[in-house]
């Protein structure tokens, strides 16, 4: 495990396929490493993401198989590390949803991504998800927004 990459959730992937607000400064950011690290269920987030774009007609059917193409070009290329998802990620979700107070707001797969950087020794977390953003100290993780 390269803890040395930044941990991207979801919604930053997508930025690196997609012009959605801020995309200028996640790839910039992105473009200076190797690779970037992420829970393996973003994989299916982000085919979700890329499709909801295409469904809601954002992007015509060839454009959103050239962008489905890329992003498989770019998982076989390596420039993402998928972490698994493992016993001890349940086990830390499940420890985080036991001790959070009745107003905590956290979602079921912003949790998974949040348990697996921790437990795969990342100190930081990348988001521009206000939510993802606040649960991320239930973790002990510092959050990081790259998009003003």
């Amino acid at each position: 495990m390269r803890v040395n990459l930044p941990f991207f959730d979801t919604s930053y992937l997508v930025r690196l396929y997609l012009d959605d607000r801020g995309y200028e400064a996640v790839r910039e950011f992105a473009g200076k490493g190797m690779a970037v690290a992420t829970a393996w269920h973003a994989r299916a987030e982000v085919v979700a993401a890329l499709h909801r774009s295409f469904r809601e007609r954002r992007m015509k059917q060839r454009e959103f198989r050239a962008v489905l193409e890329q992003f498989k070009n770019d998982s076989e290329r390596d420039l993402f590390e998928w972490i698994p998802l493992t016993d001890s990620v349940r086990r830390r979700l499940e420890a985080v949803f036991f001790k959070a107070s009745a107003t905590v707001f956290l979602r079921g797969a912003d949790a998974l991504h949040l348990a697996c950087a921790v437990e795969n020794g990342f100190t930081e977390v990348f988001s521009n998800d206000r939510h993802f953003l606040a649960a991320a100290p239930l973790f002990g993780l510092k959050p990081i927004n790259l998009i003003e």
